[in-house]
C-alpha cells in the first residue's frame, strides 16, 4: 500500500517537521541577529559602519576556507538604551558577486575567526550551542503555532511555559545541551508536560543541609510526600538495612536520575548510601529556568530547584554545593531585612520567595573525577508565589511584559489601552525600580533582578508590587559597605575550582562599584532596556522618555531619603559609564578574567558628559 503525504507527515518526528517549517527560518534569523548584535556591541568584531537610509550599515570582513575575502553585512540602529545595537534586517553574506542570506552559524564564525581571535575549542563549543538553540527553539515555536498557543488570559504558572522567548540578548538562549530533541519536548517548559520527580534517600554522612529558621526539614518532606507515601519510604529505607535518622530524603529530576545519577553513583546505590524511593502523586511543571519545577497538583507548595547536568544559555545547570548551603542563610537574612524595614514591608509590600531549604549530596570522589559529580545531586526548596498573592492579585514573570502573541499582539496590550502607556509605564517603574534601589542604597545589596527573577504582581493589569527570587547565587554585596554588617551571615565561600570555570560567579566583593554594576547590569541593562525598546517599537513611547521616567523615580527616592546622600555617591547609578558582562565574548575566550566592558549609561544625565566607553 502506498503511503500518502499526510500519513508521512504524521509519522515524521516532531523535530524533523520543525526543520521544514517557516519557524525554523524565523528562529535562524533571530539567532543571527542576536549573535551579530552582541559581537558588535561587545567589540569582539569591529565592523565598518556607514549611514544609510535604513539606519546604519554594518559590514564584517572575513575570509573563506580558501582565503578569499567575504563580507557579512546587515542594517541596524544604535538604540538610546545603553547604546545597544539592534539589527533591522537579515544578515547577508557577500562573496564576490554572490550575495545571499547568511544561513550557517559555523561558516559565519569560522570565516570571522581571524578577526575575532577566538579560542578554537571554545569556538567549536559555541557553534554547537547556537546549532542546538536553533533546533530546540524551532521545535518550540513550531508547536506554538501548530497548537495555536497564546499568552493572553494565562495565570502565572501557565505563563512560565507560554513565554518562550528566552534571553533576548544572549544568542544561545535555548541550547539545553544534554537534552536530545525528544527529551527537549518532555522536559522543556514550552511543552507543558507534567513531570514526576524521583525521590531518593541519601546518607547524611555525605549530605550538606541548611534550612531556614522557620522550617523543620522533615516536616517539609512530609508535607510534599504525604503521610502514606512517607511511611512507605521509611519502610523501604529500613528494608535496605538503614536507619531513617541516618538518611536524608530529596527529589531528583527524572532526566538527571536516568542520565547522571544512574551512571556516576552506581556504587553508592550498591552500598545503600543512595536509595531509590519512588514518586509522589503530585505532578510538576517546569518553569522558564527548566530546572525549577512548580507543583501543578498543589500550587501552594514550594518549587523544587533541582540539579540538572545540561548547558543552557552558556551556563551549566547543576547546583554548586556552596550555593545550596548558602540559600537558606541568605533567605533568612534578606527576609529579616524586609521585615525590619517598614518602607519595604508596608509601602512597597515587597515579597521575597524564600529558598527555605537546601540539600546537596557530595560524597568523596577522587580528585580527577570530582568535576563530573560536583553539584549533580541537590535541591533547593523555594516558597511558592501563590502563598504571597492577595485577593484580586495576579502575576506575570517580568520578562513577560515584553511578550508577543503569535499575531504580534503584546501580552500587555489590553492593559496599556485601559490605563494609557504613560500612566501604566510610570506605575510599573514606581513599583519595580524603588524596592531594588532601596535594597542597594539603604542596605548595600545588589539584586540580580533580570528576566523571570522578578515577578510583576498586578490587579487587572495595573502594577501593584513585585516579588523577587533566586538568591543563592543572585545577589552581591560588600560586607564593609552593608548598613548592618553584623546581621549578614557567614556564607560558604566560592571554591577556587568553581571560580576558575566561572569568574563572574561570586556573591561577596570589596568593591562597591561591582555591587552597583551587578544590579545595574541585570535590572537596568537587561530588564528595563528590553522594556524601553519594546514600548518604543510597539507603542511609540520614546526610549528617552522612558529613561527620563526612570531617573524621576530614582530622584524622587533620593529626595525622600536624603539622609542616604553618601550612599547615593557610593553606589552611583548615574555614572556616565558602567561595566556590563560580555555574555558572548565569554563563550569565545578562556575564563581567565572577569569579562565585562564599559558602556554608556542610559541613566546618566543626557546633558552631561557621556563618558568614554570606547575602551
Amino acid at each position: 500500500m502506498q503511503t500518502t503525504g499526510s500519513e508521512t507527515a504524521r509519522k515524521m518526528p516532531l523535530w524533523t517537521a520543525a526543520i521544514h517549517s517557516p519557524q525554523y527560518i524565523e528562529v535562524r534569523r533571530r539567532i543571527f541577529r542576536q549573535l551579530v548584535e552582541s559581537l558588535i556591541y561587545e567589540k569582539v568584531v569591529r565592523p565598518s559602519v556607514e549611514t544609510v537610509k535604513e539606519g546604519l550599515l554594518f559590514q564584517l570582513h572575513g575570509k573563506d576556507g580558501d582565503g578569499r575575502p567575504v563580507i557579512y553585512r546587515c542594517t541596524g540602529k544604535r538604540r538610546y538604551s545603553f547604546d545597544r545595537i539592534r539589527l533591522t534586517g537579515t544578515v547577508e553574506r557577500v562573496s564576490g558577486a554572490d550575495v545571499r542570506e547568511a544561513d550557517s552559524f559555523s561558516r559565519f564564525l569560522l570565516e570571522l575567526r581571524e578577526e575575532m581571535g577566538a579560542d578554537e575549542e571554545r569556538l567549536k563549543g559555541f557553534i554547537r550551542e547556537l546549532e542546538e538553540t536553533h533546533l530546540k527553539d524551532a521545535i518550540a515555536q513550531f508547536v506554538r503555532h501548530r497548537d495555536q498557543r497564546s499568552v493572553q488570559g494565562r495565570d502565572y504558572d501557565a505563563l512560565e511555559g507560554e513565554i518562550m522567548d528566552g534571553h533576548t540578548y544572549h544568542p544561545s538562549y535555548k541550547s539545553r545541551i544534554g537534552f536530545d530533541p525528544e527529551e527537549h519536548t518532555i522536559y522543556g517548559p514550552e511543552f507543558r508536560r507534567p513531570i514526576a520527580p524521583v525521590w531518593v534517600a541519601v546518607s547524611r554522612r555525605w549530605v550538606k543541609i541548611t534550612s531556614s529558621r522557620q522550617v523543620d526539614p522533615m516536616e517539609l518532606i512530609r508535607e510534599q510526600a504525604g503521610e502514606v507515601c512517607l511511611s512507605e519510604w521509611l519502610k523501604r529505607i529500613r528494608e535496605q538495612g538503614k536507619s531513617p535518622e541516618d538518611m536524608m530524603i530529596l527529589p531528583v529530576h527524572p532526566w538527571q536520575w536516568q542520565k547522571v545519577i544512574a551512571v556516576y553513583f552506581q556504587e553508592d546505590i550498591r552500598q545503600g548510601d543512595l536509595i531509590y524511593l519512588g514518586e509522589t502523586a503530585d505532578r510538576y511543571l517546569p518553569q522558564q529556568s527548566i530546572r525549577t519545577l512548580a507543583n501543578g497538583t498543589r500550587p501552594e507548595l514550594p518549587y523544587l530547584k533541582l540539579s540538572l547536568s545540561i548547558l543552557n544559555t552558556s551556563t551549566g545547570r547543576v547546583l554548586a554545593p556552596h550555593t545550596v548551603q548558602n540559600a537558606a542563610l541568605v533567605t533568612d537574612w534578606l527576609q529579616g531585612i524586609v521585615q525590619r524595614d517598614a518602607f519595604l514591608r508596608e509601602e512597597m509590600k515587597l515579597s521575597l520567595l524564600g529558598e527555605v531549604m537546601g540539600v546537596s549530596y557530595d560524597p568523596p570522589t577522587p580528585g580527577p573525577l570530582h568535576d563530573r559529580t560536583y553539584g549533580v545531586l541537590g535541591c533547593i526548596w523555594r516558597e511558592s508565589l501563590h502563598r504571597y498573592l492577595e485577593p484580586g492579585e495576579e502575576a506575570v514573570p517580568f520578562n513577560g511584559v515584553c511578550s508577543l502573541d503569535r499575531d504580534g499582539t503584546p501580552l500587555i496590550d489590553a492593559w496599556v489601552k485601559v490605563y494609557g502607556v504613560e500612566n501604566w509605564t510610570k506605575r510599573l517603574l514606581d513599583v519595580s525600580v524603588t524596592p531594588i534601589i532601596h535594597l542597594l542604597y539603604a542596605h548595600g545589596i545588589g539584586m540580580e533582578s533580570h528576566a523571570q527573577n522578578m515577578v510583576l504582581i498586578h490587579e487587572k493589569g495595573w502594577p501593584r508590587r513585585v516579588a523577587l527570587k533566586d538568591f543563592h547565587d543572585g545577589i552581591r554585596f560588600s560586607r564593609k559597605h552593608l548598613t548592618h554588617p553584623e546581621q549578614c551571615p557567614d556564607l560558604i565561600p566560592t571554591p577556587e575550582a568553581h571560580a576558575r570555570v566561572n569568574r563572574n560567579s561570586f556573591i561577596e566583593t570589596d568593591d562597591p562599584k561591582q555591587v552597583a554594576d551587578f544590579m545595574h547590569d541585570a535590572f537596568f541593562f537587561i530588564n528595563l532596556t528590553e522594556l524601553a525598546m519594546f514600548l518604543q517599537d510597539h507603542y511609540g513611547y520614546l526610549e528617552e522618555r522612558f529613561w527620563d521616567r526612570v531617573r524621576e523615580v530614582i530622584r524622587a527616592y533620593q529626595a525622600r531619603f536624603s539622609h542616604l546622600e553618601e550612599r547615593f555617591q557610593l553606589f552611583d547609578l548615574f555614572a556616565p559609564v558602567i561595566d556590563v558582562e560580555q555574555l558572548t565574548k565569554r563563550r569565545l575566550f578562556p575564563e581567565t578574567e572577569i569579562r565585562v566592558h564599559p558602556v554608556h549609561n542610559a541613566l546618566a544625565n543626557r546633558n552631561g558628559e557621556r563618558g568614554d566607553a570606547s575602551c
